[in-house]
């Protein structure tokens, strides 16, 4: 029988359950995946069979079935069945029906509207405040904070950089592999890297983290659940975001990377005290010379 080690990934909260079963599934051994797949294909009918039932519909054995619910972290049938009822009680599991061709706009807008909303509420309750403690802790003390990321979270890396050198932080964004393959060799101890990757599998941004841990810097990484970038991080601020990023250009995970920003950001102007207001002030004037006068 498993021990509760040989589980696929820490356990995750019970509104994302249902979620984290479809990112696990591939991770799972054959015997167990069709287990999986079977409580995926008919969840609310689940929750009425026993376990006899379960392993006779999925073919496989009762013993299987138990292995499967410790791989996925529960401690056995019963948390497991707990939990997908408590998933499905929040409506985590179908987020929205996707877009049609058939849609009017005004569908279209408010299923795109709807996955955004309902995907940041999620994320706020996935958020381990330890490591937000952590990271602004980081950031607050860095002599440079250096932002990477590639395609759609290379966008992000720039936000992220603009945040925060309007606190006063020496920083700077690199969206080009090379350039922050480069860069991470010149990092030395009390150095930040802000680590961005809707995946967390993209090989040129795990191999400059793996440069920049070994120049002595620090690593925030917010990245995918379980993705091989969160294993390199010092510290990694991990998003489960029912979202294709192999097909689509990361829609949702990049409103959530933005949010984990403006959350880091807020954290460390908190942390500087009074003085920022001053600093921020300063900067709102040079820019009013640059507006348009009468609109103030």
């Amino acid at each position: 029988m498993s021990s509760p080690e040989r589980s696929v990934t820490p356990a995750v909260s019970e509104g994302g359950w249902l979620k984290f079963l479809m990112s696990a599934r591939e991770r799972l051994p054959a015997a167990e995946r069709r287990v999986a797949d079977l409580v995926l294909e008919r969840p609310h009918e689940l929750l009425q069979l026993s376990l006899a039932a379960v392993a006779s519909q999925a073919r496989v054995s009762e013993p299987t079935v138990i292995r499967c619910c410790r791989s996925l972290g529960c401690h056995g049938f019963a948390d497991f069945k707990l939990r997908m009822a408590q998933s499905l009680a929040s409506g985590q599991l179908f987020m929205h029906s996707d877009v049609s061709p058939g849609d009017s706009v005004a569908e279209m807008a408010a299923k795109v509207f709807g996955k955004a909303a309902r995907t940041l509420l999620q994320v706020r309750s996935q958020l381990d405040p330890a490591r937000l403690e952590t990271a602004i802790a980081l950031l607050c003390a860095a002599r440079r904070v250096e932002c990477y990321g590639l395609g759609s979270s290379g966008i992000v890396a720039a936000d992220a950089q603009h945040k925060l050198f309007r606190l006063g932080l020496p920083s700077v964004a690199y969206s080009d592999a090379h350039v922050h393959g480069m860069a991470a060799t010149m990092l030395r101890p009390g150095d930040v890297v802000l680590a961005f990757s809707a995946s967390g599998r993209t090989v040129d941004l795990i191999s400059s983290v793996d440069l920049a841990r070994e120049s002595g810097a620090d690593v925030i990484g917010i990245t995918a659940l379980g993705a091989p970038l969160a294993a390199r991080c010092s510290v990694a601020l991990e998003l489960l975001i029912d979202e294709d990023t192999d097909i689509y250009t990361p829609m949702t995970t990049r409103l959530a990377q933005l949010t984990v920003v403006d959350t880091l950001a807020v954290g460390v102007a908190l942390r500087q005290g009074p003085e920022l207001l001053t600093r921020l002030q300063r900067a709102k004037e040079s820019l009013r010379s640059k507006r348009v006068r009468g609109f103030e």
